[in-house]
């Protein structure tokens, strides 16, 4: 069965998120790190490369078109991850919190083809990410870009990384400890108010806009039409 969204929402409003030790693990459980991952977002690092990659559009960019899609293809086995902590229930658990309207996701296309992106929690002016994949040349990264430009553009705060990898450091992830990370969530955090849990469950999509949960990332760009990657690119370069 899906983990209770309510629960698992409240998780992460203190900072604890679920993991499971296999695809087809039937037990999940729950991390706190020591040292935990986040993306300063005026520190990403813009290569040059990616860069010129974001301004070709080799990539058609989308989010919340196909969340369900993402979190599958993030759960694949691949050469350089033949498991993954995406079990079933966890797979279930975020279809149910993006059709409340918690979770988003950002797709990367060659075409027809899914071929990258990453998703996670929207909670106040946080950003959780879950997970990212890969399945050509730069198409996480395109993705995380353009997560980074739309969360700088809409006044959020903290994208949290969780666990720290070599391609995060790349782009400019940090190590924090512990109290230093709650300090920042608990700024991201400062005004929203759970509620319920009947609230939640019987306002269905609407109650993540009543709770200023779930910035809509879709619109989180005011312009008119597609989001060029030369805007996104201007948006990554900029400095306030």
């Amino acid at each position: 069965m899906p983990i209770d969204p309510f629960l698992l929402l409240r998780a992460y409003a203190i900072g604890v998120f679920p993991m499971s030790d296999d695809r087809d693990d039937e037990e999940v459980y729950w991390v706190e790190p020591r040292k935990r991952a986040i993306l300063p977002l005026d520190r990403f690092h813009l290569s040059r490369s990616l860069a010129k990659t974001i301004r070709s559009e080799r990539f058609r960019v989308s989010v919340d078109e196909d969340f369900t899609g993402i979190v599958r293809l993030c759960a694949q086995s691949a050469p350089d991850r033949p498991t993954t902590w995406i079990n079933h229930e966890i797979e279930r658990s975020y279809r149910h919190l993006h059709e409340l309207g918690f979770a988003h996701s950002v797709e990367c296309w060659e075409g027809a083809e899914l071929v990258g992106g990453l998703y996670g929690v929207a909670l106040g002016r946080a950003f959780f990410g879950e997970s990212m994949v890969s399945r050509r040349t730069d198409a996480s990264k395109v993705a995380l870009a353009w997560l980074v430009a739309r969360m700088r553009a809409s006044g959020m705060q903290l994208l949290d990384c969780q666990f720290m990898t070599d391609h995060l450091r790349s782009l400019g992830a940090i190590e924090i400890d512990q109290r230093d990370y709650q300090s920042l969530l608990g700024s991201a955090l400062a005004g929203v108010e759970l509620g319920d849990e009947s609230t939640l469950l019987s306002d269905g999509p609407g109650a993540a806009a009543a709770l200023a949960f779930a910035p809509d990332f879709s619109a989180a760009l005011s312009v008119s039409g597609p989001v060029s990657g030369q805007l996104i690119s201007q948006l990554l370069t900029q400095t306030s």
